[in-house]
């Protein structure tokens, strides 16, 4: 199964649009968002291309192929206006093997892993910095960054895993930034 991680949209259309094309492109099989999906936040400046309706039609519109996370700037009145669940603090997700647990990162994060076993992956956005590092007892933490408001002199990014095989990849231009083979 190919899956797609996208996260910290932010409610910018521009950015949610090339989310979808690439997601179409890659011929991924589910496009994960791991929160943050229509409010800007109050810490980022407005983009110009900031327009929730859009994107809540865009989402509406592809909501079979997605999975998604509730992040710290979603609200109940976000899910209000969505046609899929946004309000999971986190989800299991069992694909080849590998169990990942999938959250925005605000409340479990390498820090705080919560429930987190043993070998298994978590992956979260919410900082807008993108990672791949090894932690706690044989655990790995993946990030794919921010698809509109990255920190760090990181560039826009998402991920896509195949094969047991992650890679972060450039929004703009699909070049591979980060990747590591979990087989």
């Amino acid at each position: 199964m190919k899956l797609m991680f996208a996260s910290d949209i932010h409610g910018d259309f521009l950015r949610a649009k090339q989310v979808f094309d690439i997601f179409e492109q890659e011929g991924a099989q589910k496009l994960v968002l791991l929160g943050d999906l229509l409010y800007f936040g109050p810490r980022n400046e407005l983009t110009g291309t900031y327009d929730p309706k859009s994107v809540i039609k865009l989402l509406n519109e592809n909501r079979d192929k997605l999975l998604c996370v509730r992040g710290n700037c979603d609200a109940e009145v976000d899910q209000m206006v969505l046609d899929f669940p946004i309000m999971a603090e986190y989800a299991y997700l069992m694909v080849d093997g590998f169990s990942m647990l999938l959250t925005h990162g605000h409340k479990i994060n390498t820090q705080s892993p919560g429930n987190l076993r043993e070998g298994e992956i978590l992956i979260h956005g919410h900082t807008h910095v993108l990672c791949i590092e090894k932690f706690g007892k044989g655990n790995l933490y993946l990030n794919p960054g921010s698809t509109t408001y990255p920190k760090e002199n990181n560039p826009r990014s998402y991920m896509v895993y195949e094969d047991g095989v992650f890679e972060i990849k450039r929004l703009d231009d699909g070049e591979v930034i980060k990747r590591i083979d979990n087989n």
